[in-house]
């Protein structure tokens, strides 16, 4: 062909209306066959419009005559054409033009009408010739394989191989995209755990910390206590046994004793001091201190403390199988009192004493909860998740979260929310058909300002349930257990109202006790792990709540040494 470069320039509204066209000389073909019809229109119409022998006449037989050349040219350049058959083609309709621009000068008066000008005629028929040669013969003379066809062909499959390869490049990185994000996603998750760890290494950190700033903290520790006449009293002993400190006197009660005890601890650091002569007999040159009841404020454990004998490290761990087949343990001590045991049995010999270990391992840097007469604690699962629970000093649980959380940060705005909308949430009956009830609503308070309401609702199992459920539709509090009446559970709801609001959140190192009333009215201890399971219990019920903490005191100071022994 003639050209091939730069097609889209020429070939815009061919290429829309036609297709796209592989060289500039098939767009060129395509107008100048349009141009050649459009001339011999042109001819013909003008000829019906002008008189015999005229000027105008042989404009209209000379528009005519052009139509031929230009449409033969159209169709011989849109040919896959070698140049020289091109080149030819232009030359016949250069040839032929000539001779319709001769004709043109010499009408009508140098035109025999019989038999035209055989000159001008021959010029015409030549141009005619040349183009009609350029697209017949010329093909047939040159190469089977043209060059410009060659070439055209080679450059489409060019082009189709550049589609082809610039198509599997998209699809690849369509691939890397894919992947990408698949990584992007991984990588989020993988961030999402590290900082629910780092929240739990946190956690445990600071309650790392707390138990080591309780440690260094003093080598010696106040007890509460209640002499032979059964007033309280408090003294300080040191970590070797020896009182290094006493009230001097009895109080009236508990709280004024530990009033006094907090006086002591505010005011010994900066106390002067004033030498006094002895003037009395000997024994009243023992130190004793008597301070007034102030308002409490420090935070030092309290402890009732045994006698020296059932302080001492002379007990044993039993381990034994019950009359159900199933392993326990207790701690004797060498007066004979069962000063603590297992609390359930085991499977086997082996998990029994796994259990003996883990109390061995925690008993005595365990800390006493003090529960009064509610608080909130937090603990994990066996699921490894985090949940928390509202307890009551007689070791009932009143509400529990209903869900487990990702870390203990998360439990804690959990009871935080429980905290702030138990005592104004509303009271919602979903067993109670429409129009009953309309008095617990009325005492829950105006439903469309709380931010929360207590849903009372009887499950599959017959038992009535609450629920409390934000305003957000999350629900925040469940009761944990079922009740036998309606009016039941409406009076744990009352409870939680009650005693949601300022119950305080227990801070619980590896394990705790707990001190409670049972419901026959007699006070236990248990040894709870962080995880929320029992690892050791009271296993007897004590007549007052300071027996209770001299029983703990006593399964502290002998449990960590005490030796191991199965008996039948």
């Amino acid at each position: 062909m003639a050209s091939d470069s730069n097609p889209d320039q020429s070939g815009g509204l061919y290429e829309r209306r036609i297709g796209t066209p592989t060289t500039t000389d098939e767009v060129n073909g395509y107008w100048l066959f349009g141009f050649g019809v459009l001339l011999g229109l042109a001819g013909v119409v003008l000829f019906f419009l002008t008189a015999p022998e005229t000027t105008t006449r042989g404009i209209a037989y000379a528009l005519a005559a052009l139509a031929p050349p230009f449409v033969m040219l159209g169709a011989v350049i849109r040919f896959p054409l070698r140049r020289a058959g091109t080149y030819l083609g232009y030359l016949g309709t250069a040839v032929s033009v000539l001779g319709v621009v001769w004709f043109v000068n010499i009408f009508p008066d140098g035109w025999f009408t019989a038999s035209g000008d055989p000159a001008v005629i021959t010029v015409y028929g030549v141009g005619l010739l040349l183009i009609g040669l350029a697209g017949t013969v010329v093909p047939l003379l040159s190469d089977p394989v043209y060059e410009d066809y060659e070439r055209m062909q080679g450059e489409a499959a060019a082009a189709a191989a550049e589609r082809d390869e610039t198509s599997a490049e998209l699809e690849a990185a369509r691939e890397d995209l894919s992947a990408t994000e698949d990584e992007l996603a991984a990588t989020r998750e993988q961030l999402a755990a590290a900082e629910e760890r780092a929240d739990e290494l946190d956690d445990e950190a600071a309650a790392a910390r707390a138990e080591a700033a309780s440690l260094r903290e003093s080598k010696a520790r106040f007890e509460l206590f209640e002499d032979v006449s059964g007033k309280p009293r408090w003294r300080l002993r040191h970590r070797n046994g020896n009182v290094i400190a006493t009230s001097g006197q009895g109080y009236s009660s508990r709280g004024k004793a530990h009033q006094g005890l907090h006086s002591v601890r505010r005011n010994a650091r900066g106390a002067g001091l004033l030498r006094i002569e002895p003037e009395a007999e000997e024994e009243e040159a023992a130190v004793a201190v008597d301070a007034g009841p102030e308002p409490e404020d420090a935070s030092s454990p309290e402890v009732a403390v045994p006698t020296a004998a059932e302080t001492s490290t002379d007990a044993t761990f039993e381990l034994f199988e019950d009359a159900a087949e199933e392993w326990r343990w207790r701690l004797r001590h060498d007066t004979g009192n069962v000063v603590g045991d297992s609390g359930e049995g085991y499977a086997s010999k082996s998990n029994a004493k796994r259990a003996l270990a883990r109390v061995r391992e925690h008993v005595a840097a365990a800390d006493y909860l003090r529960i009064d007469p509610t608080a909130f604690e937090v603990f994990r699962d066996a699921g490894g998740q985090w949940r928390w629970r509202l307890i009551h000093e007689n070791g009932n649980v009143l509400a529990d979260s209903g869900e487990g959380y990702s870390s203990r940060s998360k439990a804690r705005q959990g009871l935080d929310s429980v905290r702030s909308n138990a005592a104004g949430a509303a009271f919602d009956d979903l067993d109670a058909a429409a129009g009953d009830d309309a008095s617990d609503a009325e005492s829950a308070g105006d439903v469309g300002g709380a931010n929360a309401t207590f849903e009372l609702y009887e499950d599959a199992g017959g038992e009535y349930r609450w629920r409390l459920r934000h305003r957000n539709g999350n629900v925040i509090a469940d009761s944990g257990e079922g009740y036998a009446s309606k009016s039941g559970a409406k009076d744990a709801i009352g409870r939680v109202r009650d005693y949601a609001p300022d119950a305080d959140v227990l801070e619980v190192g590896n394990a705790a006790f707990e001190i409670y009333e049972d419901a026959a009215e007699e006070w236990r201890w248990r040894l709870r792990h962080r995880n929320g399971n029992i690892i050791a219990d009271s296993g007897e019920g004590y007549a007052s709540r300071s027996n209770a903490v001299e029983a703990v005191t006593r399964v502290k100071a002998t449990a960590p040494g005490a030796g191991e022994e199965t008996v039948a």
